[in-house]
């Protein structure tokens, strides 16, 4: 038996809604939903959802800062986020990807389809979650069975996809990467994002630890440095 992973649905679009939540509910998921931003943080807070399935445009509050919202609870920092939207401009893209967002999704929604991909996504993390161990590089330990970063043992806080770049890069140190390369290993086959999205989480990553650990190789990509 398939484990009941929880799905939380926000769109104001109600029609929207009952068709994914019949889809997924079909499939095995617990579901809840919300019609709006504002709504669907307070839900998530109670549910504590392993993913969200989130618009972008929607009264009260739109669903850019509804993900940044959501990247600040405790109980979000390892959860999927995936915006399914009808907006395709790339500042719209880029901007879901700088508040935490996973992957973009642009409407209309095939079910099927969407059902195949939010499958794929969890057997990766299944596969992932099998294969954890502790990374300790000088001042710095990322341990991927709890999903934690610290530095000189001060706990640092990334989202899942950052997280995962990280530990990419540092379970290879001095391999110099392309942004095709860690998009497919990070984001894998199946997700189109664009190149520009792994500066993006990169700049993000230094930000909160530090400059020294992730280089970049001019015209080539990054690679992780052993300091």
């Amino acid at each position: 038996m398939k484990p009941q992973h929880k799905v939380l649905l926000v769109d104001d679009e109600a029609d929207i809604l009952e068709l994914l939540q019949y889809n997924l509910e079909k499939e095995g998921y617990q579901v809840r939903t919300a019609l709006n931003g504002k709504k669907g943080v307070e839900e998530a807070r109670h549910f504590s959802p392993d993913l969200v399935l989130l618009d972008i445009m929607m009264p009260e509050q739109d669903g850019v800062e509804t993900c940044r919202q959501l990247r600040e609870l405790p109980e979000m920092q390892n959860a999927y986020i995936i915006f399914l939207t009808a907006r395709a401009e790339e500042y719209s893209e880029i901007a879901a990807f700088e508040v935490g967002a996973d992957d973009y999704i642009i409407k209309p929604i095939k079910p099927r389809a969407l059902m195949s991909r939010l499958s794929a996504l969890f057997r990766r993390e299944t596969k992932k979650k099998k294969s954890d161990s502790k990374i300790s590089i000088g001042d710095l330990v990322i341990d991927r069975s709890s999903y934690t970063v610290s530095i000189r043992e001060e706990q640092v806080t990334l989202p899942k996809k950052e997280f995962e770049l990280l530990y990419f890069l540092a379970q290879n140190p001095t391999k110099v990467f392309s942004r095709d390369d860690l998009l497919h290993n990070i984001w894998g086959s199946d997700v189109y994002v664009l190149a520009r999205t792994v500066d993006v989480h990169i700049r993000k990553v230094r930000e909160k630890i530090g400059e020294g650990y992730i280089t970049t190789v001019k015209g080539v990509g990054y690679k992780f440095e052993l300091n």
